[in-house]
């Protein structure tokens, strides 16, 4: 059955996104395994970007056809580089290019961790399939892959029915990372690698630090990009310039910092894996630019693009809080928003200021203007909860 250019793209847009959530994990675990799946998920990608450039091909008519379907291989090509430099991010792991500890604590505790959870055999979630548990609405967190045994299932879908002796690996807020280990019948306690107490240089604190918010401003910026696409959104796009651009100078910041902390007692080559993955995150910051460059320059874009964000895995929305809504008030830490609606705040707009994954402590008012990303089912949850 042939498949159409709406099907190709959202299939891309997925996969390039998951690419992103693995490589972290990879990273996080030490995991080799995790990381070759990057890497066979990667030539997958490119697979799906070949078709939608042969259909495009295929399927242009006219002038007007050729205008549209340029603009879908300008996001197209972007969303390729999004997956290059997710392999690049999990490449350091089989290549040992030195990822200090310091940096896999801190990735912990950035603004969506990835948590791995182990089933044991007496586990309630057990038997039971993941529409079923539902467990973005219970936790706040998405299931980005599952191990049995020595077999991997990346983007599982609702219909997975989850078994003893299961790896879950999820990505979210650490609050619902407690709350899932809970409901898997775990107990509550700390995994072994936490508890380690390190002593490094202050210089590779400043570099781990540069790195965990380079990794935050990026998943913002694809964020907000595919806002901007799906919104037709002009303001929103010049807001992704502006990230790369901040982007940029971070990086400046992380070499840097990096060099400086090579000039103590810290074996420079241990080192060489926070230059490659902040590289890595740098392109896929350029990569968000690019998917916007034909909002910014008002050249046509396809329906189809809208259709086909609006179906992914998942999608970005916009709402406005309101006066009696629960949220008004109070800290985004303290309405449970993640928990409660199962989706994550990417920017709120207070008169003509945006401020860029608000962290748990910010409180929201009534007026703000929120984008947030999450499953399409939650959508209706988020609009409720804001009012």
């Amino acid at each position: 059955m042939q498949r159409s250019i709406k099907d190709v793209l959202v299939d891309a847009k997925d996969a390039s996104e998951l690419m992103v959530d693995l490589a972290y994990a990879a990273v996080l675990f030490d995991d080799r395994d995790l990381a070759y799946e990057v890497q066979e998920l990667e030539e997958s990608l490119r697979s799906e970007i070949f078709r939608l450039r042969r259909l495009c091909l295929m399927a242009a008519r006219s002038p007007q056809d050729a205008d549209y379907f340029a603009g879908i291989l300008q996001i197209a090509s972007a969303m390729e580089k999004i997956g290059d430099a997710a392999e690049e991010i999990a490449r350091v792991v089989p290549r040992r290019l030195g990822v200090p500890y310091e940096l896999r604590r801190d990735l912990r505790h950035a603004d969506e961790v990835v948590g791995r959870v182990p089933l044991p055999e007496q586990s309630h979630l057990c038997g039971a399939n993941l529409a079923e548990l539902a467990i973005p609405r219970e936790t706040g967190l998405w299931v980005i892959a599952i191990k049995r045994g020595a077999q991997w299932r990346t983007a599982p879908t609702q219909t997975e029915v989850l078994l003893p002796g299961d790896i879950l690996y999820v990505q979210g807020a650490e609050d619902g990372l407690r709350r899932l280990r809970h409901l898997a019948g775990l107990p509550d306690t700390e995994e072994a690698h936490e508890l380690l107490v390190w002593s490094v240089a202050d210089s590779l604190s400043v570099a781990v630090d540069l790195l965990v918010e380079l990794k935050n401003m990026s998943e913002v910026a694809v964020g907000l990009a595919y806002s901007a696409l799906l919104l037709n959104d002009k303001t929103l796009a010049k807001e992704v310039a502006s990230l790369e651009e901040r982007t940029d100078k971070m990086y400046d910041e992380l070499e840097r910092w990096v060099l400086a902390a090579g000039k103590t007692e810290i074996d420079p080559s241990d080192l060489r894996g926070l230059l490659h993955i902040g590289s890595a995150i740098e392109r896929i910051c350029h990569a968000a630019q690019e998917m916007v460059w034909v909002i910014e320059h008002g050249e046509g874009l396809h329906p189809i693009v809208g259709e086909a964000l609006s179906e992914a895995d998942e999608i970005v929305a916009r709402f406005q809080i309101s006066e009696e809504s629960l949220p008004a008030g109070r800290s985004l830490g303290d309405a449970c928003v993640r928990t409660k609606t199962g989706m994550t705040v990417l920017a709120v707009q207070r008169g003509n200021m945006w401020r860029y994954r608000p962290r748990r402590g910010f409180v929201l008012k009534a007026g703000d203007r929120v984008l947030a990303t999450g499953p399409e089912d939650s959508v209706g949850l988020m609009a409720a909860f804001v009012g």
